[in-house]
């Protein structure tokens, strides 16, 4: 089984925006998002992901079949984290993998990754509700740092509702 992650251009929109719709209705159950007026899940933030500097959009794929997304912004200033007193962190926005390639290694082959190319702080969000984001971070986390996690805590503030683990890549 081949994981490849790959930047999504601008061009390419169309395909990150029809994963989110999919990524949306999954997470629903756990975030309370709600289709608009034409059955579409919103997501203010997309075109950003082109515009921003430090957010990177990136596709994943397993022996080239589309398998989901991540969005990640990387060296974001210590007034922009939850937990996260480092200068700069890294910070998975979103990510997603489809539920016919869960529990097969590739959520933690992409998080891997991604450690590995971004060295450096990261924090991790996740849902309150969302028990299996909660187990899959917390274990890929684990393996990944040998158990050094910096800090792990349950925010509760206007801006974030839910865990929160920093570590070192």
């Amino acid at each position: 089984m081949d994981v490849t992650l790959l930047p999504v251009p601008y061009e390419d929109k169309t395909i990150l925006q029809n994963l989110m719709q999919l990524y949306r209705y999954d997470s629903s159950e756990f975030d309370g998002h709600v289709l608009n007026q034409h059955g579409l899940y919103l997501y203010k933030y997309l075109d950003h992901q082109w515009t921003d500097d430090h957010r990177r959009p990136l596709l994943v794929k397993v022996d080239d079949e589309i398998t989901g997304f991540v969005l990640v912004s990387l060296d974001i200033p210590k007034e922009f984290t939850k937990l996260s007193n480092a200068e700069k962190t890294n910070v998975i926005s979103d990510f997603f993998i489809m539920r016919k390639f869960r529990r097969l290694g590739v959520g933690k082959k992409v998080a891997c990754s991604l450690f590995d190319q971004y060295k450096g702080m990261w924090e991790i969000r996740q849902t309150l509700g969302n028990q299996a984001a909660q187990m899959f971070w917390k274990k890929v986390i684990h393996e990944y740092t040998d158990g050094h996690i910096h800090k792990e805590e349950l925010v509760q503030n206007d801006s974030w509702h839910g865990p929160v683990l920093v570590f070192q890549s």
